[in-house]
């Protein structure tokens, strides 16, 4: 028996699979949970220590007779995130992260130097936002110089996992084109942007590889610390998203995948760039060839689970009393801005609560417009693509809010498209084991294509058909939002 593994480095918790790709079963995974440093500046980091603490204690979870089965790994890592090393790889400083919203001041900066930014877009395809890695070694390098005088090699984390299992650097073009350094036009990194932060940057950037091809093989030391075998083939890997896309067969141009995890996010394939113009659609790569626009809100999750815990509720009952509300919530607009806001772009963004009256304070329709407003800040997203005429025939939906009846019936509704729910849970990890999967086979000379593999392996449930009612109630509800949104927004910018 020969096995595919996908490693999903995520904010909160790493996860490995391990598939056998002949009987299509996954027969073993494990997990473990990552802590955030947060601070009112609106810093989120981690340390660079906690991943190979936490990728180790997820192979240790594997059976030992499993581990030698796996023939090819494949790395998800959440994206964004800076991952600052010296020449013996060793970190110099934190890893911040993709919902750090610290640098808002860097992006300004960037952004003047460049010249606007509709001169980035057109130079590099991406405006400069606080989630994106830019910015955060620019912040680097005038707050923490001592360190930045060390820095040698720039990673995000999905490279940075790869060197732990190889010794070796690179990035592909995917979760690299969520960096704002990468010319996603050319698929290359851009001198001109890396040159407004220092002469140097583009040095410390990994080479390329292509999404298909190896980033190396399982050294010896790796091999020992994991218990995998040595020369087991590392793919290329990918962003969280890039490889989401992947493990929810979102290949082909049409079809979209919808995460409502901790960030939100709605990306689609293309064969083409997608280039947005007023910068709410990411350009990006995507990791299976193509480009792959993607829309990243970052809270989706985070209001559900704010106000669960505050009320005390098990997410269930949340979610029933939030189903007798009628949609719209009879006019109470939750703007879940807990982390600032990426999309629309509020770095200093705070949650609110509007349109309370005497008749509608009540606990089903504050739980009801929680949930919605998840729902309203993705078809902002949905709009872009239908307005760069991208014709959407599906949603894949994932993340841990995809498992909610109420929030699978929102989706559908508000955004005005079949939604198509997984039979599997861990997209990001089953898409690294996908990617791992087809590399494994070029590198063994088979004709492989990464559609045919996900139609393949990626299992598919329910679809969910939105009804005209519900579209109209929907769509007053989101102009609703809309207003308030368009009130507050001069606040937090």
């Amino acid at each position: 028996m020969r096995t595919v593994c996908g490693v999903d480095l995520g904010t909160q918790s790493c996860k490995i699979v391990v598939y056998d790709y002949e009987k299509k079963k996954i027969i073993a995974q494990s997990s473990a949970p990552v802590d955030i440093i947060a601070q009112n500046d609106g810093t989120r980091e981690q340390k660079v220590e906690w991943y190979d603490a936490v990728v180790k204690k997820c192979f240790d979870q594997i059976d030992k007779k499993v581990k030698q089965t796996i023939a090819a790994i494949g790395v998800s890592g959440q994206q964004h995130g800076f991952v600052p090393l010296d020449e013996k790889g060793k970190p110099v400083y934190n890893v911040k992260l993709w919902c750090d919203t610290s640098t808002a001041k860097e992006c300004e900066e960037l952004t003047k130097a460049a010249g606007g930014e509709k001169k980035l877009i057109e130079k590099a395809g991406l405006p400069m936002r606080p989630g994106y890695t830019a910015p955060k070694v620019l912040w680097l390098k005038k707050h923490k110089p001592q360190a930045f005088a060390k820095l040698r090699h720039i990673l995000l984390p999905h490279n940075y996992i790869n060197f732990l299992l190889t010794g070796e650097y690179w990035a592909e073009y995917g979760d690299a084109s969520g960096t704002a350094l990468f010319d996603v036009r050319q698929r290359k990194w851009s001198s001109e942007i890396c040159k407004l932060i220092s002469p140097d940057v583009e040095k410390y950037l990994p080479p390329l590889t292509t999404s298909e091809k190896t980033a190396g093989k399982v050294n010896k030391a790796a091999a020992a610390l994991y218990g995998i075998n040595e020369g087991v083939i590392v793919s290329s890997g990918g962003g969280d998203n890039m490889m989401g896309a992947i493990g929810t067969g979102a290949v082909r141009d049409g079809f979209l995948t919808m995460s409502l995890g901790t960030s939100g996010t709605l990306f689609g394939f293309s064969n083409k760039p997608v280039i947005d113009p007023t910068g709410n659609l990411a350009a990006f790569c995507s990791s299976s060839g193509g480009w792959m626009p993607l829309l990243c809100t970052m809270n989706c999750t985070v209001a559900s689970e704010e106000f669960r815990r505050l009320l005390e509720f098990e997410v269930k009952d949340f979610d029933n009393i939030a189903s007798k509300a009628p949609i719209g919530a009879e006019g109470i607009v939750v703007l879940p801005f807990f982390n600032g806001e990426r999309t629309p772009n509020l770095p200093n963004g705070r949650a609110s609560v509007n349109g309370i009256m005497m008749g509608n304070l009540k606990m089903e329709n504050l739980t009801r417009a929680t949930l919605e407003s998840a729902i309203f800040g993705m078809r902002i997203g949905l709009d872009g693509f239908v307005s760069l005429g991208f014709k959407p025939k599906e949603i894949r939906l994932t993340g841990g809010g995809s498992k909610s009846k109420i929030w699978q019936s929102i989706a559908a509704n508000a955004l005005n498209v079949p939604i198509r729910i997984l039979e599997g849970s861990e997209a990001a990890a089953m898409g690294g084991a996908i990617q791992a999967l087809w590399c494994l086979e070029t590198s063994e000379g088979k004709k492989s294509s990464i559609e045919d593999l996900a139609d393949k392996h990626v299992s598919l449930g329910a679809t969910i058909k939105p009804d005209s009612k519900s579209i109209a109630a929907y769509n007053a509800a989101y102009a609703v939002y809309s207003k308030y949104l368009g009130a507050l927004s001069p606040l937090y910018k």
